[in-house]
């Protein structure tokens, strides 16, 4: 049985047609497998390995970290080698990497990661709450006020005024008597007499007893 030459041709056309879609399939996956976005994080590093990229167009790639720029957007051909040292940390950081590829939408990538603490880091200080870092007030007692200085001084005692010497006294000074002199001598002479006399009469009593 022979078969029919359209037949031939018809089956031809199959085949050249699965050949063909085959072939952009293949084609079409090649570049799609080709971008490569590698990159780790770790405590204190972030290393970016983008390779295998299309060199022909303009790529770029960003890195922040908690919303702050570690890597501001960097243009790039066909691969991007690159290790960027964080900043020092005592929690958790989220590090965000965006990668627009040049020749569609569909081989950029936007994944973040968490990088942890660095064992050794000090824990982070807690603020004190107002009520803590205000030092108790200490109550302020009141000193005594000064007592009132007396406006006027107490009267001191007079001093006892000094005598002053009678009229007679230079007289005195220059005599070596006073208008007391003649009694007393005649005092004087009267106590003689009388003890001459009491003498005179006790003699007289033992010569008559004699």
């Amino acid at each position: 049985m022979t078969i029919p030459r359209r037949s031939w041709r018809a089956a031809g056309t199959l085949v050249a047609a699965a050949v063909v879609g085959l072939s952009g399939a293949v084609l079409t996956a090649g570049p799609a497998a080709a971008h490569t976005p590698t990159w780790a994080v770790t405590c204190d590093e972030v290393s970016l390995h983008l390779t295998q990229y299309n060199a022909g167009v303009t790529n770029e790639v960003t890195v922040t970290v908690d919303g702050k720029d570690l890597l501001p957007t960097e243009k790039f051909g066909k691969d991007f080698d690159k290790k960027l040292a964080l900043p020092e940390h005592d929690q958790p950081v989220n590090v965000r990497l965006v990668v627009k590829a040049g020749d569609g939408d569909n081989f950029s990538k936007d994944e973040t990661k968490q990088a942890p603490v660095c064992e050794g880091t000090p824990p982070p200080k807690s603020s004190p709450s107002p009520t803590e870092s205000k030092p108790p007030e200490t109550p302020t007692t009141a000193s005594p006020s000064p007592s009132e200085t007396p406006s006027e001084s107490a009267p001191s005692s007079a001093a006892p005024a000094a005598a002053t010497p009678s009229p007679s006294s230079p007289d005195l000074a220059e005599t070596g008597s006073s208008s007391s002199t003649p009694i007393i001598g005649g005092a004087a002479v009267a106590v003689l007499l009388a003890g001459g006399g009491i003498m005179w009469s006790v003699r007289k009593r033992r010569t008559a007893q004699h």
